[in-house]
């Protein structure tokens, strides 16, 4: 069945970005956390009930990563934009997710057979981007964890170029195992 709990929380996830988002437009930081914590949580709780509970589903393969994509990136842009997080670090996570979004784009053009898995460097750095956003926005508050929150900066460019670089590794040899033979 397509529709379980799982799916539910991912399809939770996306319906609460907006909300998210306008909470960050109209300097509601504190409500802003709370959504980004929720829709964070519902992150790790979506994929450990689908596995736990045998309730994976295609739709959620597809699902899932949408949600993380469209929340961490209106996120990113949303802070970059209000100039609360540097832009470097949003172009970095906006360019990986372009770079992945484009070969998956190639594969379905070239007919090529793939499975949706991420892999340990790329669920590694969600959790990383996910602490970034959280950190940035706790820090409204708290304005002592400057240090913490410029870590978090430079681990999530670092992981993201890192899993960037891995997915297009991959990438490189799923297309050079399919192509046809050449004629010598």
């Amino acid at each position: 069945m397509a529709i379980n709990l799982p799916n539910i929380l991912t399809i939770t996830r996306i319906l609460l970005t907006p909300l998210f988002i306008i909470y960050l437009l109209k300097d509601m930081y504190m409500f802003a956390l709370l959504v980004f914590t929720v829709a964070a949580v519902s992150d790790g709780l979506d994929g450990l009930l689908a596995r736990c509970f045998n309730q994976r589903t295609v739709l959620g393969a597809y699902l899932d990563p949408i949600a993380d994509k469209l929340l961490l990136t209106s996120a990113f842009i949303s802070l970059a934009v209000l100039k609360i997080i540097p832009a470097w670090v949003t172009v970095l996570v906006i360019t990986r997710d372009v770079l992945i979004v484009i070969g998956l784009s190639i594969f379905t053009l070239r007919d090529i057979d793939f499975e949706i898995q991420p892999s340990i460097a790329s669920k590694l750095t969600t959790v990383v981007q996910l602490s970034t956003i959280f950190f940035t926005l706790l820090d409204m508050k708290l304005e002592t964890l400057l240090t913490v929150k410029y870590t978090f900066y430079w681990v999530t460019a670092i992981l993201t170029i890192i899993s960037g670089l891995h997915y297009i590794y991959l990438g490189m040899n799923i297309l050079q195992d399919t192509s046809p033979p050449k004629n010598i």
